[in-house]
């Protein structure tokens, strides 16, 4: 926690003006050329919600014309983290939507702004219950607190509304919460979200079930920002304080981020943290969603990565489920491309992602069988026109080797023996991104290794471009005796840790890593080859460009070895690490 300090007046300061929930560029109003008349109207709703009464507060869209004789489907929508129903990014989908027909049903999250109850992150028998309640009302069943009832809204039978959500990180994780326990949500569309907290927020690339490598630069900011909400929005409702030492998140969120700041991983403890950060995901309760869903992600965001997209949409595939999915350009980490979509240009019809929510919306929500609601699988493409589209996400279908001598090479037999060496410090020696900075408007230095803290395997320069869409995959063996005689100490933080990358590297040498994105991993087993799933990226090497594969020692967005590990990784043609591309152009080697 304490390395998070410095920056916690710039955070807090990032909470009051909803900073951290406005990564969905959905600031503002649509244009007033789109703009069709509607009505808003404040409604509070009282809700049970984890052994706690609160009133979730809300704001009512309802379009010029709509009423019982002529009733419209639903859009409901709630913020991102450390936002509310009034910040820029949420209150424009109730307009937004509004504009075009909808009804709209736009509410504060339990824990921000005006609505009460502690924030338990987007958690189905708290979050999702909450919901509920809201679909109560635009089924009719139930009336807001003043009385209001909604008789306008289409339904599907009694109490059952026509209704979909859409919205953005953790906006976008409660529509899948919501649909977990309640089936009569007809479309989702979640943007730039998460599938496992866990991985989220202490990715491992090597294997799932080893607790990974702290992201503490996003956890604390979030987590500094849910503790100041009774603060940044004061109120006196009790149902918003928790206890001291855990204000305003559920316990459990309180003892996860103090487990994780610790650097002490036991495994009793940590079971119980991993227990908890899923069953507040989407792995945990995804066989209970039944809605049609699209998918957005986002290919710059290093906080929920292109890969929690991915075993979502196979998860919901893998069932039936009606899904598609998109890569756009932007996530948390940045990346807004001129022509994607943006509320705040009121640019729905124009922008691809824009275009697919209207016809996904117009297919499960108005009924109409003939919308197009595109490709199975989409991807924005920074080098060329128009989105890439596929039938799935490519797979893997070239494998380099990692010669001894430094060279990434397309045939074992090129592979040279040798053996390099590198170790860590007890600061850290390499720098992906400062997650926070675009946040509190700090420059971030480019990426670096220090010499020494690090290996390389580097490719010949490519003849031809090569495109790379989806998720590189790493085999490596490591030696490490100084692990090897501590891993096994009941502690998972006495395991090796290292950071695996690929760089982009032009003709004049300058180095480019993809998004800013590396896998963590903390190495299950140092005596045995492991492999590592790293980021998935939409990404152009350009004739001429060279490919780097990189395993560093640290990264000053993690937390990092205890201790100091030297490894050593040798090379044999019989015996080497490989990378492997999923390449849908070009040759490398």
């Amino acid at each position: 926690m304490s390395r998070a300090l410095p920056l916690s007046r710039k955070l807090l300061a990032l909470a009051t003006s909803s900073a951290l929930a406005v990564p969905l560029a959905l600031a503002g109003p649509a244009s007033a050329a789109e703009s069709g008349p509607y009505t808003v109207t404040p409604l509070t709703f009282t809700v049970e919600a984890g052994g706690r009464s609160c009133v979730v507060d809300a704001d009512l869209y309802r379009p010029a014309g709509v009423d019982a004789q002529h009733p419209a489907p639903a859009v409901l929508a709630t913020n991102g983290f450390g936002g509310s129903k009034a910040d820029g990014s949420t209150d424009a989908i109730g307009k937004a939507f509004a504009a075009r027909g909808y009804v709209g049903l736009v509410y504060s999250g339990l824990g921000f702004g005006k609505s009460g109850c502690l924030i338990s992150l987007d958690d189905p028998r708290i979050d999702g219950q909450a919901a509920t309640r809201l679909v109560d009302f635009l089924g009719g069943t139930r009336a807001a607190d003043d009385g209001t009832r909604a008789d306008f809204v289409v339904k599907d039978g009694a109490g059952d509304p026509r209704v979909g959500m859409v919205g953005g990180s953790y906006g976008g994780a409660i529509q899948l919460a919501t649909a977990s326990v309640d089936p009569r949500l007809d479309a989702l569309v979640p943007l730039i979200t998460w599938n496992d907290l866990a991985y989220s927020l202490a990715p491992n690339g090597a294997d799932r079930a080893t607790p990974g490598v702290f992201k503490w630069q996003w956890a604390n900011g979030f987590y500094l920002m849910g503790e100041g909400q009774p603060l940044l929005v004061p109120s006196l409702d009790p149902s918003r304080i928790n206890r001291l030492g855990c204000l305003h998140f559920v316990t459990d969120a309180c003892d996860t981020v103090r487990l994780l700041n610790s650097g002490r991983y036991r495994d009793a403890d940590t079971k119980k943290m991993l227990d908890f950060a899923r069953s507040v995901s989407p792995v945990s309760y995804l066989d209970r969603v039944k809605a049609p869903t699209l998918i957005v992600q986002g290919q710059a965001d290093s906080l929920f990565n292109l890969n929690e997209a991915q075993d979502t949409y196979e998860r919901l595939q893998a069932r039936g489920v009606e899904t598609k999915m998109i890569w756009q350009s932007w996530g948390h980490s940045g990346g807004q491309a001129p022509g994607e979509l943006d509320l705040g240009q009121g640019n729905l019809e124009s922008s691809y992602v824009g275009q697919r929510v209207l016809a996904w919306f117009d297919r499960y929500l108005r009924g109409n069988g003939r919308a197009d609601t595109g490709a199975e699988f989409a991807y924005y493409r920074s080098w060329a026109s128009g989105y890439g589209t596929a039938a799935r996400v490519p797979a893997l279908s070239r494998k380099l080797y990692l010669s001894g001598d430094g060279k990434l090479v397309d045939n074992r037999a090129e592979v040279a023996r040798g053996a390099r060496e590198y170790s860590n410090w007890l600061i850290p020696t390499s720098h992906s991104e400062s997650s926070l900075t675009g946040l509190v408007g700090l420059p971030d230095p480019r990426p670096y290794d220090i010499k020494g803290t690090y290996l390389g395997w580097t490719s010949a320069p490519l003849t031809a471009p090569v495109d790379v869409v989806g998720s590189p995959k790493a085999t490596l063996r490591v030696v490490s005796p100084k692990t090897e005689r501590v891993q096994d100490s009941g502690d998972a933080a006495d395991k090796l840790v290292l950071f695996a990358k690929v760089y982009d590297i032009a003709p004049d040498g300058t180095k480019t890593l993809v998004n800013r994105l590396v896998a963590p991993v903390r190495v299950p087993d140092a005596t045995r080859p492991f492999t590592v799933e790293l980021p998935g990226i939409v990404h152009r090497y350009e004739t001429g460009h060279r490919l780097e594969f990189v395993i560093a020692a640290s990264d000053d967005a993690y937390s990092g070895n205890r201790g100091i590990k030297p490894v050593t990784v040798t090379a044999a043609p019989e015996d080497t690490g490989t990378l492997e591309l999923p390449v849908v152009k070009g040759q490398v080697g």
